[in-house]
């Protein structure tokens, strides 16, 4: 522990009798300071004590240090003289290792070519064998020693190769035929080892056969043999690649060159195998069932690219996946070069049967309707004029639109989709998918959509029929949410088959020209606006009274509103609420506008043509009152202000006369034709009263 002189100090006067005030001793400063001085002498001896021992220490470090320094020294110069005597022996033993490698050269010199000849005085001796017709050598006898024999064999029947024929006609043909004797032990000890499941004696025949023609062979062998047991599922491509993913352990072990192999495994899978299963399950759908052909065909092509995939994780080579992509296209191309033909049968016969079939469960036969182009029926729309459709036809409330049919055409569209991305060439795909999208527009558009609203458009009662039932609507409300349907399958299903091709400009052209043309022809269910105001009018005319606003006991009125008012203004709020849920965006607004100014008109012209008494003219007051309410449904601020201003004049029906021109030059008034502020004050039947004209003049 380090020292410190404060707790030094404590500890001894603690220790010292009288040194502290502990125990009840009562303190002794003299004794304390005599022990403190006995103390201060001890250690000046300890430190003169020790202070020796240090010199001393130090001397016999120094004479130490003086003695290491002088052994180092005689280390360093033995150290030196060891250095010299190292490099002398390295020159030695270079000089010694020069003088062996060019004895060994030498050596090696004498004893290649002496090997090469004892060698050849065996292949002599074996070729004499061979020659004399008799094999009596122990590695030909013995079928244990088949390695080297093979090997004797093969060199042979290189060297036989070099010979002239007519000399050597049957000792050639002799060695040809122990070479493949030989050769169809070997395959057939490879075969026996494979079935064992010695892995070590297949690698060791498999290095003696790669020198041998039938080497090819034993691969075949061994290719043969993997696959007996590996397809007993039902499901081909995940028994291929189970087999596959087995060999590929194995053949590592077994061939020098593996990938070749396996690449020559995976070829006779998909040549054989997997074509004879491919053309099994589409050979006979090919030509009797096209929906089902289509189907298998886009399963199996899916299935066997997913097999490819899988052996994309294999070594096969260098360039694997062109490998895998002509064996693919040679099971496929028969099947893929008319695929699009097929499809596009498929799909219009398919969407023909579903319409027809819709048509039928409603026993309605398609009416043949001619169909104009855009800019005739905008020429039509602009000069307010009728489709020749012909005479005005009762779809008895059908709008002959189905959302199961539009569903069952998009699902069928939707896989057609599906199959041309996977199916198509990549260089065809966007071609393929716009003929596609061409059927849709064809059965979808043109034949249901289309159709239904030109049926629609037949339907629509003219403005004076009775209790006429305005089904158009309807069919308007149908259509669009369809059309939604449509547009969601173009951006989800087309449009990543044809975003980066031509096609893409040519497809929303397409889709352009079929709104536009839809939209000309729901433009012109106006007329639709036509029948209601043609409703309200005739429920006018029925129901309203001349004596309603000319009553013939003024005192006596009990009604706030006429019966007339009370039923238009029921039908017109069940039409507005009808064309919202009809329609969507600015076309609400801009239907209803049309309908508002036009229930505005009829109202205004109805007013007209009735007198007014004092009590008849509040009743009228009350009835435009209750039509400015209903007004407000359509949420449209010049259709309310149009009806603002139709209640102020009705004011001038009941107002005292000294008050006429206050009231004329009031806000909502005071910007109409005076003809228009006369012709409501005429309507009083106190009018011809010369005071009433003489104030309203």
């Amino acid at each position: 522990e380090p020292f410190v002189a404060d707790e030094y100090i404590e500890r001894l006067a603690w220790r010292t009798p009288g040194g502290g005030s502990r125990g009840g001793e009562a303190f002794d400063p003299k004794r304390l300071l005599e022990e403190f001085v006995n103390h201060i002498q001890e250690l000046q001896v300890m430190d003169e004590r020790i202070q020796r021992k240090v010199e001393k220490l130090e001397q016999q470090c120094q004479k130490e240090a003086k003695e290491f320094a002088k052994k180092v020294q005689e280390l360093q110069k033995s150290n030196q003289v060891a250095f010299q005597h190292f490099q002398e022996l390295d020159e030695h033993i270079s000089y010694v290792a020069t003088k062996v490698c060019h004895l060994g050269d030498q050596l090696e010199g004498v004893n290649t070519p002496r090997q090469r000849a004892v060698e050849a005085q065996k292949l002599m001796k074996y070729f004499n064998e061979f020659l004399d017709g008799e094999l009596k050598s122990d590695v030909f006898t013995n079928s244990e020693k088949i390695k080297e024999a093979a090997d004797i064999i093969q060199k042979l029947h290189l060297i036989a190769q070099e010979l002239p024929f007519d000399r050597f006609s049957e000792v050639k043909s002799k060695i040809a035929s122990k070479y493949h004797d030989l050769e169809c032990q070997l395959i057939q000890e490879f075969t026996s080892a494979q079935r064992r499941g010695e892995i070590s004696r297949m690698r060791e025949v498999a290095a003696v056969l790669l020198h041998f023609k039938g080497y090819s062979h034993c691969v075949d062998v061994y290719i043969k043999q993997c696959q007996e047991g590996a397809f007993l599922r039902n499901d081909v491509f995940e028994d291929a690649a189970i087999l596959c993913q087995r060999v590929n352990k194995q053949v590592g072990e077994v061939f020098s060159n593996p990938e070749t192999v396996l690449a020559k495994l995976i070829q006779n899978i998909f040549e054989v195998k997997l074509q004879s299963y491919v053309k099994d399950q589409l050979e006979e759908q090919r030509k009797s069932d096209a929906e089902q052909y289509l189907k298998n065909l886009y399963d199996l092509y899916t299935r066997t690219t997913n097999l490819s995939s899988k052996l994309m994780e294999f070594n096969l080579g260098t360039d694997k996946q062109t490998f895998l992509s002509k064996l693919i296209k040679s099971i496929f191309i028969s099947y893929l070069e008319n695929y699009i033909e097929v499809e596009i049968g498929y799909l219009k016969s398919r969407s023909a049967m579903i319409l027809q079939r819709y048509y039928d469960s409603k026993n309605h036969q398609k009416r043949s309707i001619g169909t104009g182009g855009i800019q005739d029926l905008k020429e039509r729309i602009r000069q307010r004029t009728n489709l020749p459709l012909g005479p005005s036809i009762d779809t008895h409330g059908e709008t002959f639109l189905s959302q199961e049919v539009v569903v069952n055409l998009l699902q069928e569209t939707k896989q057609a989709f599906e199959r041309c991305h996977r199916l198509s060439d990549p260089s065809d795909l966007p071609k393929n998918a716009f003929r596609i999208f061409s059927m849709l527009v064809e059965f979808l558009c043109t034949e249901h959509i289309d159709y239904a609203l030109e049926t629609g458009l037949a339907g629509i009662p003219s403005s004076d029929s009775k209790n006429a039932n305005l089904y158009f609507l309807d069919v308007v409300h149908q259509a669009n949410t369809i059309f939604h349907l449509f547009d969601k399958q173009f951006n989800d299903h087309l449009m990543p088959l044809i975003s980066s091709s031509p096609k893409l400009s040519e497809c929303l052209q397409k889709k352009k020209d079929i709104i536009e043309q839809m939209e000309v022809k729901l433009d012109m269910g106006i007329d639709t606006l036509n029948c209601m105001i043609g409703q309200m009018k005739h429920i006018l005319t029925a129901e309203q009274k001349k004596t309603d606003f000319k009553p013939e006991d003024e005192n006596n009125v009990l009604i706030q509103y006429t019966n007339a008012c009370v039923k238009v203004c029921g039908y017109v709020r069940k039409q507005v609420e009808k064309i919202r849920n009809s329609m969507d965006g600015k076309n609400v607004d801009t239907v209803l506008m049309e309908l508002g100014v036009r229930f505005h008109r009829l109202i205004y012209e109805h007013l007209q043509q009735y007198s007014y008494s004092c009590m008849g003219g509040m009743l009228a007051i009350c009835d435009v009152a209750e039509y400015r309410k209903c007004a407000k449904d359509f949420k449209i601020a010049l259709v309310l202000q149009l009806f603002d201003t139709l209640h102020a004049l009705c004011n001038l029906l009941v107002v005292a006369p000294d008050n006429l021109k206050q009231v004329c030059s009031g806000e909502q008034l005071a910007n109409l034709d005076k003809n228009i502020l006369h012709s409501f004050v005429q309507l009083r039947v106190d009018y011809r009263s010369a005071r009433l004209a003489r104030h309203f003049s």
